[in-house]
């Protein structure tokens, strides 16, 4: 019979093992802890992106608007949509990675603990430069896209645009760095008898995001260096008096931009897979398809990039290849749709908030991928370029589809972050209101771009037949605001108050839901050996099954919790503060062609030669650096 077995052991007193303070957690290389540090920056971050969309709401909720000036608009604006892809979305499903992945794959941490903390340091850091630039009165205000020429030296003479593109850099190098790091865990680290089809559908999902990000984030970085090049050493890559085409940073921005869609989109994707079976109490419908679904979108995302790009006058041949490329991404997303629905079908639904955030998800992204589809067709994609359509659009698969996702996963695995339970009727008014705000909010982009609106305006004249909607929309945002602070004011009662929450408490079908929650700094007293898919549901059904008809209780999946791993002969990595030190000085390098005007042999800033001292100190220090 298939099952997942563990060697008994005794269950002692709550672990005292984990380190306390402050400076534990600046020196910490546990993937829970470094996970709840992705989760609470992001959520950070995801509150000051609310507030810059907000106060553009409010510019527009009323024609010829003066809240803000143009110039404040447009920074607003880019720092939204680069804080909610870069700083929010991305690192939350980071923060998932790496809470929850070496658990469901039976491991103890992740392949590379100091780089897993570097990547965070690094992340972090790039963050704080990035939004520092409000600060110093210098935000970006090009758009997220930063689209050349406009972003070169002669029309942005301050730097602006530098801290865009610094920030981005330092980001995209915590990414990379990342990504090699959970390919390589769950590629080596998987427990005995977990083969690739026997990994939990999120696994995979983290698997093949992973391989995104390490395929389209170097492209991002060779149109941010070219980019640097240009407004630092005077190159001309997109200048075209002097030979360049500003048409190649549309291609290498888009050649990341659009595979950086679905790494947005698949780890929520992920995360619904999970919610759903559990909350139907029946398996995944399709898993096989599922994971054949996902790579298959992995492997399109790359070929579809210039549909961003139909009215740049690229060519019939160009643009029907890319036509032809985007309707058929369709075809693997119907499948993950259909998939779910089917697992729906038929189940015993228990309606918690995580079911319903997972549903709200399905729903809303059905319709973001409709109108996506739409704009496979270039005559249509040509009618609503740059228009408050496609606003519409990328929210209901951005907001509608990852944020409902990850939220799902909030609201699921909280138990597990913090051993409470968030509250049933709090997290419902939470799910409802932002349901209910979302749709009052984007939904009506829909009429205003088909009418005519220009997305990136600050402001509109009477009389356009755009005023009532944009007034539905502002105070739509004002409900979706609401309901993010229900969530906060629920997730700090129930950390503090809540009801214990116990190991098990939805009756999951994966590892983690095997150990304590929160999990002991060790994770497994003993790694499982796993011989079935869903393996913690097949073990928990085969001991009811043995008790049913008088046979002894076969051994629970051990848990230990004790006081010094070492007492079971296991052994963690220590606590390091060199990631930290190595970060500080990636910020150092680059931040210094913002920091300091005066040059080292007339082109190497002095603050980024001192951060290259840092650099080489943190590797030199973290290479030798005793492993117990």
């Amino acid at each position: 019979m298939a099952t997942v077995t563990q060697t008994p052991v005794t269950t002692l007193r709550r672990p005292v093992e984990k380190p306390t303070g402050l400076w534990s957690w600046f020196t910490t290389v546990d993937h829970k802890r470094i996970g709840l540090l992705y989760g609470v920056s992001a959520i950070c971050f995801f509150i000051i992106g609310g507030i810059e969309a907000l106060i553009m709401r409010l510019q527009l909720m009323r024609p010829n608007g003066t809240v803000v000036s143009a110039e404040t608009f447009n920074s607003l604006f880019t720092m939204h949509g680069t804080t909610m892809i870069f700083l929010v979305v991305m690192p939350l499903s980071v923060a998932f990675f790496n809470y929850i992945v070496p658990l469901q794959i039976g491991a103890r941490d992740v392949a590379f603990p100091r780089l897993n903390a570097f990547s965070y340091w690094v992340f972090i850091l790039g963050g704080l430069i990035l939004n520092s630039s409000w600060l110093l009165g210098q935000a970006p205000a090009m758009g997220w896209f930063a689209y050349a020429p406009l972003t070169e030296k002669a029309f942005n003479l301050d730097h602006s645009v530098d801290f865009w593109i610094i920030g981005i850099q330092i980001l995209g190098i915590a990414t990379i760095a990342g990504g090699l790091n959970f390919f390589v865990t769950i590629i080596n680290l998987r427990a005995p008898g977990m083969s690739l089809m026997r990994m939990p559908i999120f696994c995979w999902m983290t698997l093949i995001t992973n391989v995104l990000m390490l395929l389209a984030f170097p492209v991002l970085t060779v149109a941010l260096f070219e980019l640097m090049f240009d407004r630092y050493f005077a190159t001309k890559f997109f200048e075209p008096a002097a030979g360049g085409d500003p048409l190649l940073w549309q291609h290498l921005f888009w050649v990341f931009g659009h595979p950086e869609v679905y790494i947005l989109i698949l780890p929520a994707m992920g995360i619904v897979s999970e919610v759903i079976p559990v909350f139907s109490r029946k398996p995944l419908f399709g898993y096989p398809a599922m994971v054949l679904a996902a790579a298959a979108i992995a492997f399109l995302a790359a070929g579809v990039w210039a549909h961003h790009m139909f009215t740049t006058g690229i060519g019939p041949i160009a643009s029907s290849f890319f036509a032809l490329s985007t309707m058929l991404i369709a075809v693997p997303t119907g499948v993950k749709v259909f998939n779910w629905i089917a697992t729906l079908y038929g189940g015993s639904i228990d309606p918690k908030p995580p079911l319903l955030f997972a549903v709200g998800f399905v729903a809303m992204f059905i319709i973001g991928g409709l109108s996506g589809v739409m704009h496979a067709s270039p005559p249509v994609d040509t009618q609503h370029q740059d228009t408050y359509f496609v606003v519409a659009h990328f929210h209901y698969v951005l907001f509608g589809g990852s944020m409902f996702g990850l939220f799902a996963g909030l609201h699921y695995w909280f138990p597990k972050f913090t051993g409470r339970m968030l509250n049933d009727a709090l997290g419902k008014w939470t799910f409802w209101l932002m349901l209910i705000g979302f749709n009052v909010t984007f939904f009506p982009m829909h009429f205003v771009g088909v009418d005519g609106m220009p997305r990136r305006i600050y402001t509109y004249p009477e009389g356009m037949g755009w005023d009532f909607w944009n007034f539905v929309e502002t105070i739509g945002s004002w409900i979706l605001a609401f309901s993010v602070l229900i969530f906060l004011i629920n997730a700090y009662r129930s950390w503090r108050f809540g009801e214990v929450a116990g190991n098990d408490p939805w009756d999951g079908a994966t590892l983690e839901w095997s150990i304590p929650g929160p999990p002991p700094s060790f994770n497994f007293a003993q790694i499982p050996r796993v011989t079935a898919r869903d393996a913690f549901w097949v073990e928990k059904r085969a001991t009811q099954a043995a008790a049913e008809v008088g046979l002894a209780p076969k051994a629970q999946t051990a848990v230990a919790v004790v006081d010094d791993p070492a007492a079971l002969g296991i052994h963690m990595p220590n606590p390091s503060y060199y990631p930290l030190i190595t970060a500080c000085g990636v910020a150092l390098i680059l931040g210094g062609f913002l920091l300091s005007p005066y040059m080292l042999f007339g082109f190497l800033p002095i603050v980024s030669v001192i951060g290259i001292v840092v650099i080489l100190a943190g590797i030199y220090g973290w290479s030798y650096e005793p492993v117990s």
